[in-house]
């Protein structure tokens, strides 16, 4: 289970150090650290899986009809995007020029803990979602929670 938030720096060259903790968890599952990045369809950011559960999720995208347009266009963009990198020697991994782009992704990175995934977000564009999502927030207080989330104690 991958949780909390760190801010980690983006060398010259795309590679990013995986805070320690998180390495160590990924180390355990896969003591190669294989990894899946690719892009988010609903946010400017990275998705991060460990090879495994990212394999889970492609063969569900893959079974899904590909005549619907709307399937096959999140297969294209999923699927599509997604490329396999590897942590190396110092915990670090190289995200493609491609996803940084999409990403805004410069020098500093936000490695977001999403359960059995990571987001990867620039910090600049994370600051701005966090603030629009607490305002959301706010409002969603004010007219009362959705049923699913009443019954939840934080």
């Amino acid at each position: 289970m991958f949780r909390g938030i760190t801010a980690v720096s983006l060398d010259v060259k795309g590679r990013l150090a995986m805070p320690a903790r998180q390495r160590d968890l990924l180390l355990e599952t896969d003591d190669k650290a294989q990894l899946v990045v690719t892009i988010d369809t609903q946010s400017a950011c990275l998705l991060l899986y460990p090879l495994a559960e990212w394999e889970i999720i492609e063969r569900k995208l893959e079974a899904l009809p590909s005549f619907n347009p709307a399937t096959r266009r999140l297969q294209r963009l999923l699927i599509g995007h997604a490329s396999e990198v590897e942590m190396d020697n110092q915990g670090r991994i190289l995200i493609p020029q491609l996803l940084r782009d999409y990403a805004k992704l410069d020098k500093r990175v936000m490695v977001v803990g999403q359960g059995q995934k990571f987001e990867l977000w620039s910090d600049i564009l994370w600051d701005a979602q966090r603030e629009i999502w607490l305002e959301e927030d706010k409002v969603m207080n004010a007219e009362g929670l959705p049923t699913e989330l009443q019954h939840i104690s934080l």
